[in-house]
């Protein structure tokens, strides 16, 4: 057993656990919210209204589906390579896979909230509103994530 800094009493293969652990929690919440706007762009496309669309319009949302789709993917790939690997001793390294995966799935969902935040405001009010819309969601993304990355600058490094 190993003590860390903050008194924890865990091997690597414990920490690699737990840290794979707090990976699926995470993901479990990124994938909720994307299975809830992956639901709304599929009902979109079943109102009667969809038809009155243009082109531009048809293209917007095609991109937020296909949008909604990588981000998905994204976030199961770190539960299909635990599953391939598993046994193999291999924890560590699917952690630090994991991880990326789950930021690369926070930046898509992140993306993929300003389109659909742009899309409701342009079909709703105006090509211009959307616009508007995803400017000014795109700087709160940006804001947090500025937040997020000056929180974790400021840490204390810990091999965690």
């Amino acid at each position: 057993m190993q003590n860390d800094a903050r008194g924890r009493d865990e091997t690597p293969e414990e920490r690699a656990d737990r840290n794979f652990g707090d990976i699926l929690q995470e993901l479990r919440v990124v994938l909720t919210g994307t299975q809830l706007v992956s639901g709304f762009l599929l009902a979109v496309a079943f109102q009667s209204g969809f038809r009155d669309l243009d082109q531009d319009e048809v293209m917007h949302y095609l991109v937020l589906v296909a949008l909604a789709a990588l981000a998905t993917l994204l976030g199961l790939t770190p539960v299909l390579v635990h599953r391939l690997h598993f046994q193999k001793r291999m924890k560590p390294e699917i952690v630090r896979l994991a991880n990326v995966l789950l930021i690369a799935t926070l930046v898509v969902v992140s993306v993929l909230l300003v389109g659909v935040t742009s899309f409701i405001f342009e079909v709703v009010v105006s090509t211009g509103a959307g616009l508007w819309a995803s400017m000014v969601c795109a700087a709160v993304v940006v804001a947090l994530w500025a937040l997020a990355w000056a929180a974790r600058r400021n840490a204390p490094q810990r091999d965690d």
